[in-house]
């Protein structure tokens, strides 16, 4: 399989490939120690339960049937939500609807993954009123992006349990043989992720990029949605953590105030890392340009820190979307020419 962003697999021992010297091991172990808070769900087997359910945005049946067909494939058994099919104006069904379809899933003992079937909005809606005791106790994957932010930050925080940020049954192509290497290998990633494989990313180097190397806890989603939990009980906590971000369909202008709240609310100061993901902006208006690109607002809100920067890295509302585990510990390594992301 070609694959032009995603390398492979790391060996079980980090130590053997030579990638650490003696106090890097030293300071990655009180890393660890740190962390051992963040408990990783049971890695999936062939025959383990993976839920489909819609908390956001509305998905037809029909539209999740290439997900079904992928994940069966790869040997997990399939159960899909009420809330698949079911529409209120733009959300999978009504607050109460898409609430009881993911409190369902999240205590039904059988189901070891939960896989959002979109995003969109309608998350923030009801995360207050669910219950994550049982899942605390006995925790299992939560995977998806964009809207699915906000359950990756609500659970780092409340529930120290690490998720999977990674596309959703929407970014299944209906043909598997047409579709692109680029967009094939995001999917298989999500696969690797969740049976346990230690995966290494290698990405293209941007110019603009802060040369360093760091190990912390990763963390991160949309930052639309990172900035609306600003002040909430579901707010993300950055302080020696490596932060990832992505966001679509934003003018410069908004970018640019998002990044000014990141830096206000103390995000940005003890940061470990920072990894700019894919970023569709919009097109100023005619005679309303903004005058700065999207590497100019990030330096310019990151200038007074040392922390390595990494632009382009394959994450957001794009084909090459990997699998990105939040709450584990990760070593970014940002050089010229290159940048790695390991999970350690």
């Amino acid at each position: 399989m070609n694959r032009k962003y995603f390398v492979g697999t790391l060996f079980s021992s980090i130590t053997s490939l030579g990638l650490f010297g003696k106090s890097d091991i030293k300071n990655v172990n009180t890393l660890l120690e740190e962390s051992a808070s963040v408990r990783q769900p049971p890695i999936l087997k062939k025959g383990d339960t993976i839920a489909i359910v819609s908390p956001a945005g509305f998905i037809s049946k029909e539209d999740i049937q290439p997900a079904i067909h992928k994940l069966e494939e790869w040997g997990y058994k399939v159960v899909v939500g009420n809330s698949i099919g079911k529409r209120d104006f733009t959300f999978g069904g009504t607050d109460e609807e898409r609430l009881q379809d993911f409190q369902s899933m999240l205590d039904n003992d059988e189901v070891k993954a939960i896989l959002c079937a979109r995003g969109g909005y309608g998350i923030i809606r009801i995360i207050d009123q669910i219950n994550f005791n049982k899942f605390s106790r006995f925790p299992k994957w939560i995977i998806g992006f964009s809207d699915a932010t906000i359950l990756h930050c609500h659970v780092n925080r409340n529930c120290r349990v690490a998720t999977v940020h990674s596309k959703m049954c929407n970014s299944f192509p209906l043909d598997w043989d047409a579709a692109e290497d680029i967009q094939k290998n995001s999917i298989y990633s999500i696969h690797e992720t969740l049976s346990g494989k230690k995966i290494m990313y290698d990405v293209k180097s941007n110019q603009s990029n802060r040369i360093g190397k760091c190990t912390g806890e990763l963390i991160g989603g949309n930052l639309r949605c990172i900035e609306n939990l600003s002040g909430t009980k579901s707010e993300i906590q950055t302080r020696n953590k490596i932060l990832f971000l992505e966001d679509t369909d934003e003018y410069l202008y908004n970018i640019d105030r998002m990044f000014w709240n990141l830096k206000r609310t103390g995000k940005l100061a003890g940061l470990k890392g920072l990894i700019i993901g894919g970023f569709k902006i919009k097109k100023d208006d005619e005679g309303e340009e903004f005058g700065k690109t999207l590497e100019e607002i990030v330096m310019e809100k990151v200038r007074e820190y040392k922390f390595p920067v990494c632009f382009d890295f394959p994450v957001g509302h794009q084909k090459n979307n990997m699998a990105l585990q939040c709450g584990a510990i990760h070593t970014l390594e940002v050089e010229d020419g290159m940048v790695r992301l390991y999970k350690v």
